[in-house]
Parts: C-alpha cells; sequence; structure tokens
C-alpha cells in the first residue's frame, strides 16, 4: 500500500513540475514575443545573482534556446561582491555542469556600501547604483546586445506601488528599456511570471540559491513590505496581481491628471460619444470578480 502511495505522490508530482514548465516558459516566451526582447543575433548576458530569480531566468532561457526560430547567444555574469562568506564556488560549478559560458566579475562593493550608509538603513539603492554600473561596463567588454534582469512581475508591481506610496508618480519598471548610460538594452523576460511559480520551480530543480548578506536581513525595508502587502491581497483577491500588470499595458490618459500626456485644458465637447467619456465610471471594479480574460491560467 504504501508502495502504491509512494508511486502515485510521484506521478502527481511529475504532473504538477510538468504543468508548472509548460506554464513558465510559455510565459517567458510570450513576453519575449510582446516586447520584442530577444533578436536574431542576440548575445544575451544574464546577470546571476545566485537567487531562484536569476536562476530559473537562466535555465528558461538555456531551455527555449533549443527551439527557439532565431540563433542567439547566452553568457552567464556574476557580480562577486566580497561579501563574507561568500561562497565563491558555486556559481561557477553550476555553470560548467549546464556547459555555459560565464564570467565572473570581482569587485569589492560590500566593503563600499557598508562604509557609505550608515547602520540599520537601507543599503539596496547605492548597492544597486554601483552593481549596474559595473555590469553594463561587463556587458561592452564581453559584446554583449542585449543584458537580461531577473525581475519578476511581482516585482514590477511592487516597483509601481512603491512610486505610488513614496514617489508620488506613476512608474514602473518595464520588460524592455534602453540603460542608464544609453549604450545597453536591457531586458525582463520574466515580466509575466509569479513569484510563486518561481519558488516552487527553484525548489524542484534544486538551484544552489546563495543568500545576500549585504540586503537578506533588512525586513523593515519597504519593498518588503510593500510585497508582503501585495501577496495578502492577491490571497484574498486571486488574479489581482496580474489585473495589476495589465492595467500597466492597458493606460487611459484622458483619464489621470498629466497634462503633458492628455490636452485637458484644451477638451471640448464634440458631439459624438466617446467610448472613454463617463461611462468609464458606471462599473465599479471593487464590486465584480476578476474577468476570466485576465485571472491568469493554471494549466
Amino acid at each position: 500500500m504504501n508502495d502504491l502511495s509512494d508511486s502515485a505522490r510521484a506521478r502527481k508530482a511529475a504532473f504538477e513540475a510538468n504543468k508548472l514548465a509548460k506554464r513558465l516558459h510559455r510565459e517567458v516566451g510570450r513576453a519575449i514575443a510582446d516586447y520584442s526582447m530577444i533578436e536574431a543575433g542576440d548575445k544575451v548576458m544574464v546577470c546571476l545573482s545566485g537567487g531562484k530569480d536569476s536562476y530559473a531566468l537562466l535555465d528558461i532561457l538555456l531551455s527555449l534556446r533549443e527551439r527557439a526560430p532565431i540563433p542567439f547567444d547566452l553568457v552567464a555574469v556574476n557580480l562577486d561582491q566580497k561579501q563574507p562568506g561568500f561562497p565563491a564556488q558555486v556559481l561557477p560549478d553550476y555553470l560548467r555542469t549546464r556547459g555555459v559560458p560565464f564570467h565572473i566579475e570581482e569587485q569589492d562593493t560590500y566593503s563600499i556600501v557598508k562604509r557609505l550608509i550608515p547602520e540599520g538603513q537601507t543599503m539596496c539603492s547605492l548597492c544597486s547604483r554601483l552593481r549596474r554600473g559595473i555590469l553594463y561596463r561587463v556587458a561592452s567588454e564581453l559584446g554583449a546586445t542585449k543584458i537580461a534582469l531577473g525581475h519578476h512581475r511581482d516585482d514590477m508591481v511592487v516597483t509601481l506601488l512603491m512610486n505610488m506610496f513614496f514617489g508620488g508618480r506613476l512608474k514602473g519598471m518595464p520588460p524592455r528599456l534602453v540603460s542608464d548610460d544609453g549604450r545597453h538594452v536591457v531586458i525582463r523576460p520574466l515580466a509575466y511570471v509569479a513569484e510563486t511559480d518561481l519558488e516552487r520551480w527553484a525548489e524542484h530543480r534544486q538551484f544552489p540559491i546563495i543568500p545576500c548578506s549585504l540586503c537578506g536581513n533588512q525586513e523593515n525595508l519597504q519593498r518588503v513590505q510593500t510585497k508582503a502587502m501585495l501577496r495578502d491581497w492577491e490571497r484574498q483577491y486571486p488574479g489581482r496581481s496580474d489585473n495589476m500588470l495589465r492595467a500597466m499595458a492597458h493606460v487611459v490618459p484622458s483619464h489621470l491628471m498629466d497634462p503633458k500626456l492628455y490636452p485637458f485644458a484644451s477638451a471640448r465637447p464634440t458631439g459624438v460619444a466617446d467610448p472613454q467619456g463617463d461611462i468609464a465610471f458606471d462599473a465599479d471594479p471593487l464590486a465584480e470578480p476578476p474577468p476570466a480574460a485576465v485571472t491568469r491560467r493554471r494549466d
């Protein structure tokens, strides 16, 4: 009886893993196509931190490359920031087993951040700026045409909320953009992927996760708190995160307040019905379940 139960559990686990794999590959492939993230002949530099997201990004891109209709190359890059106790061999050993060309860039940004940021204050902003500059330089040296980052759907929605709550602006995290220095194209192929799916994939694939000793223990960060709030919303109202992501791609400037995007001062009646007019306020979205068209499929 136990053998049968074990066999049934194994079959169920294999079925669920296969379903998850299909969903991840479909969502990443869709994001790449929607935003023309990867083009023929590209050399994509995948920034690998040692966290679940960047591992999954590399893993999925390797798989998609095998059946992609266009040729492109991948190179994995890790920035060794010299945190105390950082297991320097974990990533090289893993990448060798995957047969991936890689480059480890050693730069002691840890000491810089610790020296400049007072104890107890947020380190992420400075750390992120230092990393960006170094990775842009490395991309140029390696001849990379695209820089792929592991930000996922939840990161993008959280960034939108943080900019609204703390920055007073409607600004998110685009799936494709030109870098700060104007010399690189940055892409986020995980833009449509839920973080919970990445957590399950990391567990299934048994990635050798490396925690970040710089920011992993900063539980009071605004981003951490905003992410917790988003997860609580998602538990209460499944599909809300997907709807918020969808909203970022369906902007109605006439129903916001930015005069640079819509000529409010010159708006005049035309005598022609406008589908974006007052009727846009007739439905109360909070009183209705999310439309099936924007609810995440789980098959």
